[in-house]
C-alpha cells in the first residue's frame, strides 16, 4: 500500500521504519500546513493515510483525507469531544475511519482485564479506585486518551463513580486520574484498587514506541478497502 504519514514526529518515524519492513510506500510525510499545500495531488494517489499529529489539526485533516475519499488511521489524542460528530461525518460521506487511543495490542488486552476487575470489583465498596498515567514530556494532553479510557470503562461497572478527574478526588464518587510527565517515558498506565487491609493493582508498561506504531500500521491495512468507523475491537475481534 501507499501510505500517508500525517505528523512526523517520533512516532511517525516509527510508523514509518514498520510500514517499510512490512513492503508498503510512504507516498508523502505531512508535518505541517505548507507540507498540505505541497501535497494535495499525492493525497489522491495514497491507498491510507496514517494521523498523529496534534489535537488542533486532527479534525482539518480528517476532512482533508474524507475529501479525497482516502482511508484513515487516526491515533491523535485530546480531541474526544468531536469524535461523535466525526463518526457522523464518516457515515455520511461513506468514508473510513479506524480511531483508537492506543494502538498496543497489550494495551488493548489491558482494557479488557480493566472492564473485568472493575464488574468483580463493583460488589466491594471498601476499596477506593485510581488511575495513574506516565508518559514523555513531550506528550500534549493530560490525562493521556488511554487513562480516559480506563477511567470510562470503571465509571460504567461501577455505580459508584460517578465522572473522572485529573487531579485529587474530593468526592467518594470522583476517579481520580493522576497524570505524570517524565523524560524518557514511553508510557506506563496503572489501575490501583486499595483498601484498609490490601491493595491490587494491573499494570500496562510500554518498553518502546513499537508497539504502537506497528498496531497502527495493521490498523492501516485492515482498513485499506472498508467503508465505517472501527475500533482495535474490530481488528483485534475482543
Amino acid at each position: 500500500m501507499k501510505i500517508a504519514l500525517i505528523g512526523y514526529g517520533k512516532m511517525g518515524k516509527e510508523i514509518e521504519n514498520i510500514a517499510l519492513k512490512r513492503n508498503h510506500k510512504i507516498s508523502f510525510k505531512i508535518d505541517n500546513e505548507k507540507n498540505w499545500k505541497l501535497s494535495k495531488e499525492k493525497l489522491k494517489n495514497t491507498d491510507v493515510a496514517i494521523d498523529f499529529s496534534t489535537p488542533q489539526s486532527v479534525i482539518s485533516n480528517i476532512k482533508k483525507c474524507f475529501n479525497a475519499n482516502v482511508p484513515v488511521v487516526v491515533g491523535t489524542t485530546g480531541w474526544f469531544e468531536h469524535l461523535e460528530e466525526i463518526k457522523r461525518l464518516c457515515k455520511k460521506t461513506k468514508q473510513a475511519l479506524f480511531f483508537s487511543s492506543n494502538f498496543s495490542i497489550g494495551m488493548n488486552i489491558f482494557f479488557e482485564l480493566n472492564k473485568k476487575l472493575a464488574s468483580v470489583m463493583s460488589n466491594y465498596d471498601d476499596y477506593d479506585v485510581t488511575i495513574e498515567e506516565i508518559h514523555h514530556i513531550q506528550k500534549l494532553d493530560a490525562p493521556s486518551g488511554t487513562a480516559i479510557i480506563l477511567a470510562n470503562e470503571i465509571i460504567s461497572n461501577i455505580n459508584r463513580k460517578e465522572k473522572w478527574v485529573n487531579n485529587k478526588a474530593q468526592s467518594e464518587n470522583e476517579l481520580e486520574i493522576s497524570s505524570i510527565r517524565k523524560n524518557k517515558v514511553t508510557g506506563t498506565h496503572k489501575v490501583k484498587y486499595d483498601s484498609d487491609v490490601d491493595s491490587i493493582e494491573i499494570i500496562h508498561t510500554a518498553k518502546s514506541r513499537k508497539g504502537f506504531a506497528l498496531g497502527a500500521v495493521l490498523a492501516a491495512e485492515f482498513i485499506y478497502g472498508k467503508k465505517g468507523f472501527f475500533e482495535m475491537k474490530d481488528m483485534l475481534k475482543i
